[in-house]
């Protein structure tokens, strides 16, 4: 990339800046309960997964019984995996046990890109002003691996580390109940942003964002985000009129007539939305 400079960062160890993501877990003491809930983990990680990948798209069912036959699972994990991606906005509850992968209009990109113009916008402000060299280390390294991907055509690997070059904008920020409310929207904003129509242009723009960060210069930060996240929700708008010309009416608004059956009878609990 020319013309880009990035401001160097502190270099620091990797075992420094490696953030704990996650805790040793008594097992003993809650038995199967830890086992359920790192099953049910799993599995909404690999169905989350192929909503962002493409291959479950809009209108897609997801049947109880059929994800738990396909990863060789129990029902229950299955259960509360089509739970949390309801709550995640990527699916859309049905009767009993199954659920549709959600289908998105011109409407919900307006209102997801104007939440996010307003709560990933600060947590970017934020992040300039608290950043650590550490920190900083952390996101320059992601920006540097999205560089490098889009310049050899990794589309996969570049949109992966744009992902996490945002995800950090939330940790450096600081504020836990923003990263909350970021984390309940990740799904979707993944979803609908995460695809790059140019790789390479999106990796130049976060080099200038992160240009602005590593200066603190929030004024000049303030602007290239909100270029950034707009140039993103128009790009993501194009991606939906496309999607739907070539679609045509084929994704299903409601298939309350053909509801499968998947529970009845056979001796196991269904799952009611209603319940959620």
């Amino acid at each position: 990339m020319t013309g880009l400079p990035l401001p160097r960062a502190d270099a620091v160890s990797e075992e420094a800046i490696l953030p704990v993501r996650c805790h040793d877990v008594p097992m003993r003491k809650v038995g199967n309960l830890v086992s359920v809930e790192l099953e049910s983990a799993r599995v909404g990680r690999l169905l989350r997964q192929s909503i962002l990948s493409g291959e479950r798209r809009p209108g897609d069912r997801i049947i109880e019984r059929d994800i738990a036959e396909e990863l060789a699972v129990s029902r229950l994990p299955v259960r509360e995996a089509i739970r949390a991606l309801v709550s995640e906005g990527l699916l859309v509850a049905r009767p009993r046990s199954w659920a549709v992968v959600r289908a998105f209009t011109e409407r919900d990109i307006a209102d997801i890109a104007e939440m996010r113009d307003a709560v990933e916008g600060l947590a970017f402000e934020l992040a300039a002003r608290r950043h650590t060299a550490e920190g900083l280390a952390t996101v320059r390294r992601a920006l540097e691996r999205e560089i490098a991907a889009a310049r050899a055509g990794d589309v996969a690997t570049a949109e992966e580390a744009g992902a996490e070059f945002h995800l950090l904008m939330a940790e450096l920020a600081g504020n836990s109940a923003m990263d909350e409310v970021l984390g309940m929207m990740r799904g979707r904003i993944l979803l609908l942003f995460g695809p790059h129509d140019d790789p390479l242009a999106m990796a130049e723009d976060h080099a200038r964002i992160y240009e602005s960060l590593a200066l603190r210069d929030v004024e000049t930060l303030r602007l290239r985000v909100q270029r950034h996240l707009r140039a993103a929700a128009e790009a993501a708008k194009r991606r939906l009129a496309a999607q739907t010309d070539a679609r045509g009416d084929d994704v299903p608004t409601d298939a309350a007539d053909d509801v499968p059956t998947a529970g009845a009878g056979d001796g196991t609990s269904e799952w009611v939305p209603e319940r959620l």
